[in-house]
């Protein structure tokens, strides 16, 4: 069946689930128009998009989320009917260390699309088929004891760190403007993502990159927390099916049915980084794995329950995480010229502050 093609403006869209996103919507839909907004912070490298630049349907925009100005005249100009908004200060360990900027991009950020896309929604007489979706994660719930059921949309918020507290903030603004206004709003929380493109400070792209380099490993605590890992491309076939499907106004919890301990993640990297990369410095890459001091405020357990979007729109994940794993191993080793530049010397101090 036919379709009309859509004009998106994708917000961090040269991130890490961001870039993954543009790509798998332009796969899918290549008459689309899609804008991606990114400020190119630490995390957004525009090399990520590389191979899509020229493409006559997308245009890159750097700037920031929280110009107003920039946004409604993208808003206009591109006449765009979903906005898919991704960037995000993302990382714990930095909101540990500085929670200003969390604050400042998650929250207020997140308002200023909210009031420049319900301008634009008003002024084009809402029209029933924009959307502005809203990418956030699971720790806005807090954290789960060993044998509690995985968080649903009905979880009480319970946020237990600066990044998680700014995300419930910017869930919340949400939930009110589709409360208040109707503005269209559709609202995914979802559990850990990994694969391509995974800045190097993100648990999963660290494990390889150190054993390649022949440097420590570093496991928060005892290694017994446990997270819910979610494999990127599933993540983005999810928000297709939430755009495509979902309820305006509703929230749906994406998982991927694979709840792993840190310590056992860690394990499984360091046996495919044995068996994928015969010339790592160190054998078996086991050896490199340092127990350091727990995080403040580490969260025990996540995971996720998965049921309103599996009945209700008949989405499941496709990866399993041993499968997701060794596909994401293959693409940091045979992507070096991607990650190496990433380790800066900004890069180096920040892991001095959170792992000495």
């Amino acid at each position: 069946m036919s379709r009309e093609p859509r004009k998106l403006l994708v917000t961090g869209g040269a991130g890490f689930i961001g870039s993954n996103f543009v790509h798998h919507w332009y796969s899918q839909y290549p008459g689309d128009r899609i804008v991606v907004l990114d400020a190119l912070t630490y995390a957004g490298d525009r090399q990520t998009l590389a191979d899509l630049e020229g493409k006559a349907n997308l245009r890159f925009v750097q700037g920031d989320i929280c110009d107003r100005s920039l946004v409604d005249t993208l808003l206009k100009e591109e006449a765009i009917d979903l906005l898919v908004h991704f960037a995000a200060e993302s990382h714990v360990d930095r909101s540990i260390l500085g929670p200003g900027a969390f604050v400042q991009t998650n929250v207020v950020g997140t308002f200023t699309l909210l009031e420049a896309f319900r301008q634009h929604w008003m002024l084009a007489e809402q029209p029933a088929t924009y959307r502005f979706h809203h990418i956030s994660t699971d720790e806005v719930y807090g954290s789960l004891e060993p044998d509690d059921p995985g968080f649903s949309e009905k979880t009480p918020y319970a946020p237990n760190s600066p990044y998680s507290a700014s995300k419930a903030g910017s869930d919340h603004l949400v939930r009110a403007y589709h409360h208040t206004y109707g503005l269209p709003t559709l609202m995914t929380n979802c559990s850990n993502n990994y694969g391509p493109y995974h800045f190097p400070e993100k648990l999963i792209p660290l494990i390889c990159i150190n054993i390649l380099m022949g440097k420590p490993l570093p496991v928060y605590g005892d290694g017994q927390n446990i997270r819910d890992w979610l494999y990127v491309g599933d993540h983005c076939s999810a928000v297709e099916a939430v755009i495509r499907q979902g309820t305006p106004g509703e929230t749906y919890n994406i998982g991927g049915n694979n709840e792993v301990k840190n310590i056992e993640l860690v394990e499984m990297l360091c046996e495919l980084m044995n068996e994928m990369a015969p010339e790592i410095p160190v054998r078996p890459a086991q050896s490199l794995i340092t127990f350091v001091k727990d995080r403040l405020g580490h969260d025990r357990r996540y995971a996720i329950d998965a049921t309103k979007i599996r009945t209700e729109l008949g989405w499941t994940p496709a990866e399993t995480v041993e499968g997701g794993l060794r596909r994401t191993v293959a693409w940091y080793l045979n992507h070096q010229d991607w990650w190496q530049p990433l380790l800066s010397a900004e890069y180096q101090e920040y892991y001095r502050q959170v792992y000495s």
